[in-house]
């Protein structure tokens, strides 16, 4: 073997791996050395959770991690072990439906997962093995197998590419699925292979897998008998992409490199862990504060039970002997049985049956977002979907959006649209048909309908027509080739077909169509063009120099017929304006600037001639720097600056990105609301900046701060230093020198020189993240407190895990927001899984992103509704259902305690078994549960006109501990006057017409039925949209106590020991004072309720809105006060 390759680092940071590996291509080893085998990952893709061994343990600890089903399971234990008030029914059957339930779910998704992981590995491919070709499956692919792909199939593993069926040896691709960027890209093929693979001998030596899809470094060797083996370079540009797609190839043969789970592609993906909401978080505090509550409870009354039985006589009176077996019982023992039968008890303050009814709200209420025709989009014949129930009200809290641009703010569809030459501007217009345009001009530039010259105007054409990497489609099953049908006149635009690596490309070229100058396509390095005359116009085309995000710019060097050298250059004003003659600058910058502020890419255009010597000078250092080993880009980039000096401006372009419909207006929208919006893209830092303007996130007074390759780029000192200096200089600026403002302020009230947006591409953040372990922590605080007071952040060039990596530094920062991510291909599933909530959209490029996401809507101005109409109300009516679920069963449990003052601290139940299981299971579950699904406090057009609505209930403002808190003292106060109201009623012994007396089971009945009626009113007053569900549920829950009542006492029932409720209630209601007791103590726990109703002013519908608009301008602390004290008021006037 030859010198050792050039160690390269790893760029995961973390890898612990040796620096490079070495493939045999085709597993033949060279002949000078011993072949022992490496060993590599086979080519199996597993993005599934479970398998059918470990799913029931697996799930079953998952499930039982959660608080709350843990401390159900334990009470079931201690009501089958100890000898307890209730039945082990009352806790195991919800428990047991509980499980269940979220088991087949789960089990549900982990089955898709592993049907979609076998149709990646069972797909069919072909091997070449040893001269023929072998069919196979994906998953069977090891490295160093020569893989055969055809058109339009996907590489089933990362490809080194050797050969191709394009006579120039390159090959298209598109990259949809990895970078969201559908446009094709031209990969070439090793230089120097051998024609016949099978007769191929050469190892190939590169870096270790690593997740960065732009960067890959290696060599190749090829062993020839009785020569030298050669050495060949490889770089990114001979790397194919699982995931990526061949396109208008027919075939092309590769040797595998990186397979399965070290793929660029799998490094780059995100495992799915279970998300939780807020709420859910809410709620296990709030359990541990009736859990509290509930020990508190059992302590006291165990306490005060051995106080009470050591007075003499207590104990042990005549009428209750203990056995003998209780007598030989240890004491401590006794008490700690004691202890858990007061648990047992008093468990219904802590309700299983919540947990049941908020799944059952979720599942439900997401069918409201399935079923909304707003968001049913025609032209794919689809509504949203819901993947994820689970996530509902996390909709209702978002404080940070993560978009991607291409495909999701931008329907990644660029147009021409003007362009200026020497400072006249040329408008297409489609009414007129002329084809060499029409001009018209900018005031201050010259007199109005001036052309420049037609010298001129063809010689920037001709710039269009060569300066670009552009390939004409090739015809598929037509006889007649493009070219033939170009012969008399340009054919429309939509006939030709363009393969480039950028949309805006194909926009120019077809621009240039519409002025008389057609690119035909180009033949073993011939470029051919038909002037306006309709004659063609061929060209040699000498060498390319590609666009990089650091020179912002691409030129073509070309020899015309007449032998002429001539350089064609292109690119953003910055770069193409310091290497030209500052005298033509002024003209063209007028246009360029005005077209910027309008949101459209704008690309300048130069050209310069060469003299022979010129030419034969740049040729030959192009050549020299493109065969180094070592700093092979940085010695092109001097070549390419040195070439590119001294050029003459001829014009300017101006190309849309057509925006996704109502992209601008649901942005504003969002930042109405109070949140953020962070742009995370694949694509070049100018395109994306112009999105931005056209989207209205960046505004005209808006000032940027770049951390980006090309401010870092200082000549004099290390960049680590230049990035330590900018983020100090940008945090003053942003951070330090900027006056707080008040809470809920958003950049539509502060100053223009307050309103900063900040950009940074792929290779600064990747310093930000991976620089020395002492700085790094110290650089993501800086810049993370730079984006916090940005209006806006643009995060280009990023790679799919760097992607994740932001929504990750943001979802973990301090007050842990949450974060949204949304987006339409393959590269955005990372950030989609890492976010709380992801958003697939339904777009042209594959479903990964859909299938991955919580929630998939057809176009991104479907987001607005999501978020402030449906993620508003599903906020408010769970938070609700939650409050209400501790606050009635606080109502039951409350008096249960208190009647053990009075009975001896015996464990008596003041309520029967029956009604101690159905209260919460059939009496008060059904109001609640049509109000969680129904209930709107303020009507979704309402909500949608009024984006500062959505602040009132940032931040939980509705389970934070306030709120909890107001409706603990409710319920104890309501449990107080029911059990007091009923015994002061108890202080007249003659109750009954006949002069018998109530007896412990009639008292028992009445706060219960008190209870019922109260907890169900309240509710009723709560309720601002009422439909013939809530009126059904809310009157037939009470109708329904009422009989089942009169049927459980008025039956001897077979199957019950005792019965201890025979004719209770009947006996019950034939009292006067029984009736007048139950009426009288309803109006007094629901009078500060009807008070607020009535001393209220009431409002009509168009003040109910100005208020809405007004209370949510107010900011978060104003509006959540109503909401707090939920009661039925002038609010049930705006709903129809």
């Amino acid at each position: 073997m030859t010198q050792s390759p050039p160690h390269h680092p790893p760029l995961g940071g973390d890898e612990s791996r040796v620096d490079s590996r070495t493939i045999y291509v085709g597993h033949r080893p060279s002949t000078t050395e011993a072949f022992i085998p490496p060993k590599f990952c086979d080519n199996r893709i597993v993005s599934s959770k479970y398998t059918v061994w470990n799913f029931l343990p697996k799930n079953l600890f998952e499930q039982f991690r959660r608080i709350a089903n843990f401390y159900f399971l334990i009470i079931f234990l201690v009501q089958v072990i100890v000898d307890t008030p209730t039945s082990p029914v009352t806790s195991g059957l919800p428990l047991f439906f509980v499980i269940t339930v979220t088991a087949i779910k789960q089990g549900y998704e982990d089955w898709l997962r592993h049907k979609a992981d076998n149709e990646v590995n069972k797909y069919p491919v072909t091997v070449l093995e040893n001269g023929r070709r072998m069919g196979t499956e994906s998953e069977k692919i090891k490295v160093g197998d020569v893989v055969e792909v055809n058109e339009d199939e996907t590489f089933p593993c990362d490809l080194i590419l050797l050969q191709s069926t394009r006579d120039d040896d390159t090959c298209f691709v598109t990259t949809a699925s990895l970078d969201g960027e559908s446009n094709h890209k031209t990969h070439y093929t090793v230089p120097d292979t051998e024609k016949d693979l099978d007769s191929l001998s050469a190892t190939i030596e590169c870096e270790q897998p690593q997740p960065d899809l732009y960067k890959f470094v290696g060599r190749m060797h090829i062993y020839k008998t009785d020569r030298e083996p050669e050495i060949r370079s490889l770089g990114p540009e001979n790397l194919l992409l699982k995931g990526a797609t061949l396109k208008n190839t027919q075939r092309i043969c590769g040797v595998a490199v990186y397979t399965g789970m070290e793929t660029k592609m799998a490094l780059n993906y995100q495992g799915k862990s279970q998300k939780r909401s807020a709420v859910e978080k809410s709620i296990n505090a709030f359990l541990l504060v009736y859990l509290c509550i509930l020990v508190s409870k059992a302590l006291v009354c165990t306490t005060l039970k051995y106080v009470w039985q050591s007075k003499p006589g207590q104990d042990e009176p005549w009428y209750n002997q203990k056995t003998q077996r209780e007598k030989e019982t240890n004491l401590y023992l006794k008490m700690f049985t004691d202890f858990l039968s007061f648990m047992v008890l008093f468990n219904f303050i802590i309700p299983v049956s919540m947990y049941v009814t908020v799944e059952m709200q979720k599942f439900l209420g997401s069918f409201f977002i399935t079923w909304d025709r707003d968001f049913y989009d025609p032209e794919i014949q689809e509504g949203a979907l819901v993947n994820t129930s689970d996530l509902n009200e996390e909709l209702g809290q978002v404080e940070y959006v993560f978009t991607d641009k291409t495909g999701t703010l931008t329907q990644n569809n660029m147009e021409f649209i003007e362009c200026c030459i020497d400072g006249f501007q040329y408008k297409y217009r489609d009414a007129v048909s002329e084809l060499d345009g029409f001009s018209a001009t900018d005031g201050p530039v010259s007199k109005l309908q001036e052309k420049a010259g037609k010298e001129r105007e063809e010689l920037f054409l001709r710039a269009l027509c060569l300066c670009h990497t552009v390939q004409v489609k090739e015809p598929t099953g037509r006889g007649q080739d493009h070219t033939d049908s170009m012969a008399g006149c340009p054919p429309p635009h939509e006939q030709t077909g363009f393969i480039a690596s950028s949309p805006d490309e194909v926009a120019l070229v077809k621009g240039a169509m519409r002025y008389g100058f057609t690119f035909l396509g180009m033949e073993s390095k011939k470029m051919k063009i038909m002037n306006r005359s309709n004659a063609i116009e061929t060209y040699d085309l000498l060498h390319v120099l590609n666009f990089d995000p650091v020179r912002r710019r691409m030129s073509v060097i070309v020899r015309s017929k007449s032998g002429d050298a001539l350089l064609f250059c292109k690119g953003a004003d910055s770069s193409i304006f310091p290497r030209v003659r500052q005298e033509e600058v002024e003209k063209i910058r007028v246009h360029v600037e005005r077209n910027a502020t309008e949101g459209y890419r704008t690309l300048c255009v130069a050209y310069k001639k060469l003299s022979p010597e010129e030419y034969a000078r740049a040729d030959a250092d192009l050549q020299a720097a493109r065969l180094a080993l070592q700093d092979r880009e940085e010695k092109l980039i001097a070549v390419y600056n040195q070439v590119e000096a001294g050029m003459t401006l001829i014009g300017a372009t101006a190309v849309e990105d057509r925006l996704q419909e109502e992209a601008a207006e649901t942005m504003e929208a969002l930042q109405g609301a109070g949140i953020k919006v962070w742009v995370l893209t694949g694509d070049k830092m100018e395109t994306a900046k112009s999105t931005c303007y056209a989207c209205r996130l960046f505004q005209r007074g808006t000032e940027l701060l770049e951390l980006t390759v090309r401010t870092l780029e200082d000549g004099v000192r290390k960049r680590e230093e230049r990035l330590h200096d900018l983020l100090l200089e940008y945090h003053k600026k942003a951070v330090q020198d900027v006056p707080p403002t008040k809470p809920g302020g958003n950049r539509g009230w502060s100053k223009p020189s307050q309103d900063f947006g900040f950009i940074i591409d792929g290779a600064s953040l990747s310093m930000v993240f991976n620089s020395s372990e002492s700085s790094s922590s110290h650089y993501k605080n800086l810049f993370l407190q730079i984006c916090q007071n940005c209006t806006t952040v643009l995060c280009c060039r990023m790679a799919p895990l760097q992607k994740a990596q932001i929504v990750k530094m943001v979802k973990c920062s301090k007050g842990s927001p949450i974060t949204l991510s949304i987006g339409d291909g393959a590269n955005d599933v990372s950030m989609i899984l890492e976010a709380h909530v992801g958003i697939g959209i339904k777009g042209k490029e594959g479903r990964q992103a859909v299938r991955n996401s919580d929630y998939a809507i057809p176009k991104l101005k479907h987001l607005k509704k999501l978020l402030l109409g449906h993620g508003h109300l599903y906020y408010v009516r769970i938070a609700h259902l939650v409050q209400y679920f501790f606050y009635k069963n606080l109502c039951f449990i409350l008096p249960q305690f208190l009647y053990q003052f009075f009975c001896g601290y015996s464990q008596q139940p003041l309520y029967d078994a029956a009604y101690l299981t159905m209260y919460n299971i059939c009496f008060t579950s059904m109001p609640i549960l049509a109000y969680s699904l129904l209930e709107q406090h303020i009507c979704v057009e309402v909500l949608l006109d009024n984006a500062t609505l959505y602040r009132s209930i940032a931040k939980n403002a509705m389970l934070r501990w306030v709120p909890f808190f107001y409706w603990t003292l409710l319920g104890v106060f309501h449990g107080l006057l029911f059990f007091f109201g009923v015994r002061f009623l108890f202080g007249n012994p003659a109750l009954q017409a006949n002069g018998q007396v109530f007896g412990n089971w009639s008292y028992g009945t009445i706060v219960f039925t008190v209870l019922v009626f109260t907890v169900t009113f309240k509710l009723a007053l709560d309720t601002r949209h009422w439909t013939w569900i809530n009126h059904f549920v809310i009157w037939g829950s009470l109708c329904f106590y009422v009989i089942f009542s009169f049927f459980w006492g008025g039956i001897i029932w077979p199957f019950l020991k005792q019965q201890r409720l025979y004719y209770v209630f009947a006996h019950m209601l034939s009292s006067a004072s029984a009736w007048l007791v139950i009426v009288l103590l309803i109006l007094l726990s629901l009078l500060p309720d009807i008070l607020l109703v009535v001393l209220r002013k009431p409002l009509g519908p168009h003040a109910r809105q100005r208020q809405a608009g007004e209370s949510g301008a107010g900011g978060a602390k104003s509006s959540a006060q109503p909401l707090l004290m939920r009661t039925f008021s002038d609010e049930s006037n705006t709903v129809v």
